[in-house]
């Protein structure tokens, strides 16, 4: 397939103009001005001319395919059989797919259904994005998340479950480091729920499986521990404390220093917050971020999708808050291609639009170097060479 464009994405901020992208199988095996390209194809090959934007598919890194993002999701959750939790997942995956989103980073299931629901994307039994699952998150006894089964007490059953992810397949471990306002009955956001020696069992087992660590992180000192401990990358990072908001400089300089990424994994409808928290507090849990994004911190893109008023098609209003932080266009759809495949250490498969790369793009309407809300206009998606139009016909 030889698709064309009015302009292609092919580094940060940097378009090709009136290029052209050729895919063999599920790769990409150039790309170059039109021309050259349609030389190198030849005349037999398929094309898709196209005349907006070509870039990389959109990565969210942080979501939860399980939750159905209603009110209540853990009562959703729990009043399903695992058959309806998975139909209902594979309708959240091409939600997300025509939404322009061609990986995504599961971080807790039940019953490792997301990674079920994975090796059937894969085969191309059923359409959506590549999925790298955390199966189940460590948690503690009643703590944040504990229903998806993850309770684990002490180093040795901490190692277990690891060792039963990594067996199942899964691309990164998650930890429940902090409480979440998910868990009603749990500990409170702000709220440690590990020790130092059990988050670094936590850590080490999982990179000896090579594997990387996904810590949620609310609070201040779970972030100081997960970032002690050499988590790779820290959900959230709110900064809470018991009375408040807690941000430490010299923690942020260790985040910097042992090139942790940060993923804020902020809701499609972030604009509501200060109604929930307040204007000031709102305010300054945004300014946080800048903060971060400032002095270094690498950022990455993902929405909670699942939780609460969080959808699966709302990845580019999501991304809208870091506009409103005065984040350059380019550096935001970094955040969602680029960056985002490194931290989930996809960086030689999917991000960028280059030879070798599978061929995740996204075709929109517009220029999303000018307007970022561009990235809404989808027209067609191809994932791992798979044709897929905006009204989830597949090719």
């Amino acid at each position: 397939m030889l698709v064309t464009g009015g302009r292609v994405l092919i580094g940060s901020g940097t378009y090709l103009e009136d290029g052209a992208v050729l895919i063999e199988g599920e790769a990409i095996s150039a790309v170059g001005p039109r021309e050259d390209v349609e030389e190198l194809a030849g005349a037999e090959v398929p094309r898709f001319e196209f005349d907006g934007t070509v870039l990389p598919g959109l990565i969210d890194a942080h979501v939860h395919l399980a939750f159905d993002g209603g009110p209540d999701p853990v009562s959703t959750l729990q009043g399903s059989t695992d058959e309806e939790l998975f139909e209902a997942m594979r309708r959240r995956g091409e939600q997300l797919l025509r939404s322009g989103v061609t990986t995504v980073r599961d971080l807790g299931d039940r019953s490792g259904l997301a990674l079920r629901l994975a090796a059937e994307i894969h085969d191309d039994r059923t359409p959506g994005p590549r999925i790298v699952s955390a199966a189940t998150p460590a948690t503690t006894v009643g703590g944040h998340c504990h229903f998806l089964g993850g309770e684990v007490t002490g180093e040795a059953e901490i190692r277990e479950l690891v060792r039963r992810n990594l067996a199942a397949g899964a691309g990164v471990i998650k930890a429940m480091v902090t409480g979440g306002g998910l868990t009603k009955d749990g500990p409170r956001s702000h709220q440690s729920q590990f020790t130092a020696k059990e988050l670094a069992a936590l850590v080490e087992e999982a990179h000896k499986g090579g594997v990387p660590v996904a810590a949620h992180a609310h609070g201040a000192d779970g972030i100081a521990a997960a970032v002690e401990a050499g988590v790779d990358t820290i959900e959230h990072c709110t900064w809470m404390s018991s009375d408040g908001l807690d941000f430490r400089p010299d923690v942020v300089q260790q985040i910097i220093a042992k090139d942790i990424v940060v993923c804020p994994a902020v809701s499609p409808h972030w604009q509501m917050l200060p109604r929930f928290f307040g204007e000031v507090r709102a305010n300054a849990m945004f300014d946080l971020v800048r903060q971060m994004a400032d002095a270094g911190v690498r950022l990455i893109a993902g929405t909670d999708a699942g939780v609460q008023r969080a959808g699966f098609d709302g990845l580019v209003q999501a991304l809208s808050f870091y506009s409103h932080l005065g984040l350059p266009n380019a550096a935001i759809i970094d955040m969602a291609t680029s960056r985002a495949a490194n931290a989930l250490g996809l960086e030689d498969v999917t991000g960028r639009i280059a030879p070798g790369h599978c061929a995740d793009l996204l075709l929109v309407d517009g220029d999303p170097l000018v307007d970022l809300s561009a990235l809404g206009e989808v027209q067609a998606v191809f994932a791992s060479g798979l044709y897929h139009e905006s009204d989830g016909t597949r090719r």
